[in-house]
């Protein structure tokens, strides 16, 4: 019989410890496809943020490095320079990257440091209790914003692909959801763009992932996906905001 699916030989045998309906673990595959299908396995290094996604270390079966709140990309910054043969990325989510850790991922871009970078945004702090993030959306309720998020005092989410696109380190920055088989297949080739793309050393590549948090915003999985749908989609459009190269870079 023909296989149609099988796991990849780059996760582990470990459960997830993630939320029924949390897309973490479809997200977790398909980085681990790409490292697969591209042969890197023996060669790749990983960076662990801290969030939901900090015990992605005992799923992936490359190595990995545990990286202080917010330092991700500064640690993998020193892992790629030490060891330029090697693959590094990070995953990251949206408090990690985009609120303690707006400084290391604005400066490793705009330095075109040739690593990948996938940024999980489900537009809330989800590990320490659903707090508003960077990246929650205007008038949406969470923990620390019960009436809903007010632009007046909190500001406006901060739109990471929109903003790194403008800096000339960065090879790729695209954003992309998996939300259904189609966008799946999407996020699928972004993410093994990225890791090409810092294999033929073109330097810095972001893929934001749009996901969701169902415990924390209240919902079923399938109440989520609706939601992100209706409500993340139009404030963070999908697609390509920047795909080139710049031109010199630091070796």
């Amino acid at each position: 019989m023909a296989v149609v699916f099988k796991k990849p030989s780059t996760l582990t045998d470990a459960p997830l410890h993630y939320c029924p309906g949390c897309t973490h673990g479809i997200i977790h595959r398909l980085v681990a496809e790409a490292i697969e299908e591209l042969g890197i396995d023996g060669k790749t290094v990983g960076v662990a943020s801290v969030g939901c996604s900090v015990m992605c270390y005992d799923y992936f079966t490359c190595d990995m490095v545990q990286a202080p709140h917010g330092r991700a990309q500064a640690v993998a910054t020193g892992i790629k320079r030490a060891k330029p043969e090697d693959v590094v990325f990070t995953y990251q989510g949206d408090g990690d990257l985009a609120a303690i850790g707006t400084a290391e991922t604005i400066h490793a871009a705009t330095r075109g440091e040739n690593i990948t970078v996938i940024f999980v945004n489900n537009a809330i702090y989800g590990m320490t209790g659903g707090q508003m993030a960077p990246t929650s959306l205007p008038n949406q309720v969470t923990q620390t914003t019960p009436y809903g998020r007010d632009v007046n005092t909190a500001g406006y989410p901060v739109r990471i692909c929109e903003m790194l696109s403008t800096l000339d380190g960065v090879a790729l920055a695209q954003r992309v959801t998996v939300d259904n088989v189609k966008n799946v297949n999407i996020a699928k080739k972004a993410i093994k763009k990225a890791f090409q793309n810092q294999i033929e050393g073109k330097g810095y590549s972001i893929v934001e992932v749009l996901s969701t948090c169902p415990t924390n915003w209240g919902m079923s999985p399938v109440e989520a996906l609706d939601w992100l749908e209706k409500n993340m989609v139009p404030y963070y459009p999908l697609g390509v905001y920047k795909d080139g190269t710049k031109g010199d870079r630091l070796k």
